[in-house]
Parts: structure tokens; C-alpha cells; sequence
């Protein structure tokens, strides 16, 4: 049977004892990472989240403690009292290792069954055991120093807001089913019947009611729900460091932005990001990266090589260009000598991606080969690799499709590409950009109407207003996004203020009045009594502590995440409930799928 504490009060964390602390009594509590018996003398290591300690009993230090501690296991918990000794073989691989701890008592908290996965660092075990068994995955010392940074960013991102003058408000975790882009969560209503609450997508709408309240400036770190297919590093549940300003304008809120940012990565990762962040049209980088969010740490990028082909008379590069789409290649450096089965797979890849095929051309020093030899002749060969600026070594790979699949597929290559050729294998710079200047809509081919690009409050181009009614599809949004590494670490917009051009654009996007009205009456009530001028941004926290922990899996910056099927292996949600619980919210279930536990 486990002791209690009794009065035991620890003096010091496992990880904090250097020589200076040499001659102190002591008492440390912890887990037992691993025990040694060397016949007159126990060696313990313990743990806590600061560190590790050598414990050594022995019996002529003290007889009982020693007896005792030769009963203990790994991840035993227990405490140790004793002076604090300079170590005979020092261990210079931990900053503990000059000292140890001479134990003259111990007491044991809590046995401990032989755990199902190893408390050591860089656990290479299936990940669905490590979230069945999270509070042992958690006590692992890289995953604490994870959530320590996680910590640490969080303050530093409220100190410094605090110091530029925000105030963080709570907004509700219950309120209004909108549309948001995704599917909300809903949350069933006992007091109103057949009603239903929606968890946030995010605090948007809160937020802009916020700056009608006249906070001026607004933030917290909060919980975002969104009921959607799982991608990689996704989660159903996130956390946002959500902003919204006043009497601002775009430039406002990224200055800030950056300021913030260089704060964060200076504080808790030691890089200097220099100001300002780079600024690009989402245009340019749809033209030259084929994303939205491009990585910057290597080049590759896509060139239109339409004019340069025109006359090949090859079918493949004539059908597109008339039927209004592009001829478009990456050149990949030393790559030229891939083999046919890798070939293979990269026309695969784009395939996935929605383009017809793939035309290579392999620049080698005896000469060129090519998938379209019998199609295009040795000067349409040598305009090609003339456009692309191609060295012998070089990889020609050539995309002729529609402009969006073309772009979009080459993009995706590209990316593929540098990740197959080593480019980005330790790569740990941190490229940033501001994408700027994102179409403020697009058209639904299966709705055959515009819909908000962002949301239906983002603040077009001032220039572009005039476009609404006559080429929605041309507007401008002032909308921006900061992208890190080819990822999207965050994003906002100016918001609509004036009340005739947000009826303006529900109409644009085809939601009537009455609809607007029902589905978002008080924001549009509120914007009757003197709205200011407002913008705000969003980061995905989660996604920020990824790049500060040097991890590439969300759920390792996620006390207890969700697996790929938004399951939870620890506590087994979402699960049945009691079907008194459902009578009680009038609810009944359909689809054997879903019995409740009385079925």
C-alpha cells in the first residue's frame, strides 16, 4: 500500500542540483526512471519534469532506506531524502550529472505496473498506443519540454500584447450555428427542446461585436471546433491566438503581426526574423508556386513556358493552350539520371492532382532524352531547356493542362520533389511571407454561384468595389495570410463595416436579406449603431508550437489529441450515452451505427 506524505515537503525539483549544491540536506519526489543493484548499493535514477537524479543507498548510509529501496521498480513513485554529494564517475550527458544524492530515506507514494510503453525519449511505438496511454506517453522528457515551450509561447504572446495595449476577452463556447466553412459541432439544447447550440468554428463574429463594444483592441488564446474530414495535422479541436483591432488598416495589423512573431520565435526559439516579412500578391505565388502557401527555402519554381512551345505542333501542348490553358515546367537540379519506375510514380503524383500527365526531359551530358522525343524535334528541345535556364544534370518536368490544374499539380511536385532529392533534410531556417490580395470569391461549379473566399465579412479592395455586380470573380479581398515553411501559420482581413456594402455582399453570394437577417441578425443589428473600421488575424497555436518544437506532428504539441478518425483511444469519446440522457433532449437515434447503451 502506497504512504502519504505526512508532512513531507520537497525542498527542490530533481533537474536544479549542481556542485554549488553540494553539503545540502535535500528532499526530492518523482517517478523511477530505472533502479541498479550493485550488491552493497542501490543506484535510483528519479524523475520529475526538470529532470534527473542520481539516488545511491547503500547499507552503511542507511540500513532501512537501503532495504527499501531494493524493492522498488521503474515508475514507481516515491521520495527521497538525503544530502547532496559530488558524484564519483560523473555522468556529463545530464546537467545533474556532477552530483547525487546520498539517500538516507525513502518512502514510496505508489507502486507501478510494468507500463505498456517506455518512458525514454524519441519513442518509436505505434501512435494510437501513445494516446491510449497519453499520461504515460506525457511523462516522456521530450514531450514535457514540449509543453513547457508551449507554456513559455503563450506567455510571451500575452506579454507582449498586454504591452501593445489588447485586452483578452472570453467569448462564448455555446452560441449560434453559422456558416463558416466547415460543419459546426452542435451541442442539443435540454431547456430548449429540438434547439441547438453550435461550438465556435471561431470567435469571429464575437469579435467584431467586440469592436462595436469599443475594446479597441481584443484577443485570447481559445478552442476552435470544426466538424470536418481529418487531414494531416489536423484536429477537430484546436487552440487560436485570436486578434481583432479598431481605426485599422491591412498594414496596421501586420505590423503588429510581425512584431509579434519576431518576439515569439526570438524568445523561445533564439532566431532573429528580420522586418519586415516579406509581402507577395497571392497571384504571384499561384504563378511562381502554384500554392497559397509557399515554401521559400528552395527555389524550383514554376515557369510558363507557353510562348516557348507554341509552334511544337506536339497535341498535348497545342490542345491546352487552345482550349485556354498553359504550358507550365519546375526544373529539379541534379536529377537526371532517375530511373523509369521513379518516372512512373511522378506522373502518378500528378494524376492525383487532376492533371492528364506528365512530359519530362532529362538534360544529361551525353545528350537529352525525353518522353516527347517522338514529338518534339531537337530545337523545340533546346527553347525548353533555353526558358528554363537548364544545366547538364538538369530535370525538365512539364505540365500542359487547364491553368488552375497545371499551377496547382506543379505546385504539389514541386514540393514532392524537394522533399525526394534531400533538399529540405535539415533544413530548419524559418522562411515567412505575407500573402497578400486573395480573391475575395470564388465559383461554385456545383451551386453554379460565388461564394466568400474567407467569410462573408471580409473587406474587398477599395479599387475593386466597383466589380461587385459587373465581375465578382475579379475583386480583390483585403485579406492576408502569414505563411511559415509552405505552411499556413495564420490569417485575417479587414472586415466589412458599412452596412449597405454587407448587404451588398450577401447578395453577391447569394444569401437573401431575410436569410442574412436570420442568420446573423445581431451582428448586422449591431453594425446600426456606429461600427468602427476593423481588421483583425488569427494563428493556428498549435501549428506555431509545431515550428517552435521542431516537430512535424500536431499531436505532439496536443495534451490529448484525437487520432486520424477524431477518436479519442484514452477515454473512448465520442461514445454511446444513456438513453435516458437522449430522451431528455428528445432525441432519438437512427442507423445501427449509433445504438445507445440500452440497445
Amino acid at each position: 500500500m502506497g504512504e502519504s506524505l505526512n508532512g513531507l515537503k520537497r525542498t527542490h525539483m530533481c533537474g536544479e542540483f549542481r556542485e554549488n549544491n553540494i553539503g545540502e540536506k535535500v528532499t526530492v519526489m518523482g517517478w523511477v526512471q530505472r533502479k541498479r543493484n550493485l550488491g552493497g548499493l542501490v543506484f535510483v535514477d528519479l524523475r520529475d519534469r526538470t529532470g534527473i537524479l542520481q539516488i545511491v543507498f547503500g547499507e552503511k548510509i542507511d540500513d532501512e532506506a537501503f532495504k527499501k529501496s531494493d524493492n522498488i521498480k521503474s515508475e514507481y513513485c516515491i521520495a527521497a531524502s538525503g544530502v547532496i554529494v559530488k558524484r564519483e564517475s560523473p555522468n556529463r550527458g545530464i546537467p545533474t550529472g556532477m552530483v547525487e544524492l546520498k539517500g538516507e530515506f525513502i518512502r514510496i507514494f505508489s507502486e507501478s505496473e510494468t507500463p505498456p510503453i517506455y518512458i525514454k525519449e524519441n519513442l518509436d511505438t505505434d501512435e494510437n498506443i501513445r494516446l491510449k496511454y497519453r499520461y504515460l506517453d506525457l511523462r516522456r522528457p521530450d514531450m514535457q519540454r514540449i509543453f513547457l515551450l508551449r507554456h513559455k509561447t503563450a506567455k510571451t504572446i500575452r506579454d507582449f500584447l498586454d504591452e501593445e495595449g489588447f485586452i483578452e476577452i472570453e467569448t462564448p463556447m455555446l452560441g449560434k450555428s453559422t456558416p463558416e466553412g466547415a460543419r459546426d459541432y452542435l451541442v442539443p439544447s435540454r431547456n430548449y427542446n429540438g434547439k441547438f447550440y453550435a461550438l465556435p468554428q471561431s470567435p469571429q463574429l464575437y469579435k467584431q461585436l467586440l469592436m462595436v463594444s469599443g475594446f479597441d483592441k481584443y484577443f485570447q488564446i481559445v478552442k476552435c471546433f470544426r466538424d470536418e474530414d481529418l487531414r494531416a495535422n489536423r484536429q477537430p479541436e484546436f487552440t487560436q491566438v485570436d486578434m481583432e483591432l479598431s481605426f485599422v488598416e491591412q498594414e496596421d495589423v501586420m505590423d503588429v503581426n510581425e512584431r509579434l512573431i519576431q518576439r515569439v520565435f526570438k524568445e523561445i526559439a533564439g532566431v532573429d526574423v528580420k522586418l519586415p516579412i516579406k509581402r507577395m500578391p497571392y497571384r504571384t505565388v499561384m504563378e511562381r508556386y502554384g500554392s497559397d502557401k509557399p515554401d521559400l527555402r528552395f527555389g524550383m519554381e514554376i515557369n510558363d513556358i507557353t510562348d516557348a512551345v507554341k509552334g511544337t505542333g506536339f497535341k498535348v501542348f497545342q490542345n491546352a493552350i487552345e482550349k485556354g490553358g498553359s504550358v507550365r515546367a519546375i526544373k529539379v537540379q541534379n536529377s537526371a539520371s532517375m530511373s523509369r519506375r521513379q518516372i512512373d510514380k511522378l506522373v502518378q503524383f500528378v494524376k492525383d492532382y487532376g492533371a492528364g500527365g506528365l512530359v519530362w526531359i532529362e538534360y544529361r551530358e551525353d545528350g537529352v532524352r525525353s518522353s516527347a522525343s517522338k514529338f518534339l524535334t531537337e530545337d523545340d528541345t533546346k527553347k525548353i531547356l533555353k526558358k528554363m535556364e537548364a544545366v547538364p544534370g538538369d530535370l525538365i518536368l512539364i505540365i500542359a493542362d487547364k491553368n488552375k490544374i497545371a499551377l496547382e499539380s506543379l505546385g504539389a511536385l514541386r514540393v514532392h520533389m524537394a522533399q525526394e532529392t534531400g533538399i529540405l533534410k535539415d533544413n530548419n531556417e524559418f522562411k515567412f511571407v505575407w500573402v497578400t490580395e486573395f480573391p475575395l470569391l470564388s465559383y461554385n461549379e456545383d451551386e453554379k454561384r460565388y461564394q466568400a473566399e474567407h467569410h462573408p465579412f471580409t473587406m474587398p479592395m477599395d479599387e475593386d468595389i466597383k466589380y461587385l455586380d459587373s465581375d465578382p470573380g475579379r475583386v480583390r479581398a483585403k485579406a492576408y495570410d502569414i505563411v511559415l515553411n509552405g505552411e499556413e501559420l495564420g490569417g485575417g482581413s479587414i472586415r466589412i463595416h458599412d452596412t449597405k456594402l454587407q448587404e451588398k455582399m450577401f447578395q453577391v453570394i447569394g444569401i437573401k436579406q431575410e436569410e442574412a437577417w436570420e442568420k446573423f441578425g445581431y451582428l448586422l443589428n449591431a453594425f446600426k449603431f456606429g461600427p468602427p473600421p476593423h481588421g483583425g488575424l488569427a494563428y493556428g497555436f498549435d501549428r506555431m508550437v509545431m515550428f517552435l518544437a521542431n516537430t512535424d506532428n500536431i499531436k505532439d504539441v496536443i495534451a490529448f489529441p484525437k487520432n486520424q478518425n477524431a477518436f479519442c483511444p484514452l477515454t473512448e469519446a465520442p461514445n454511446v450515452v444513456d438513453k435516458a440522457q437522449l430522451d431528455e433532449l428528445g432525441i432519438s437515434i437512427n442507423g445501427s451505427k449509433n445504438l445507445n447503451k440500452d440497445d
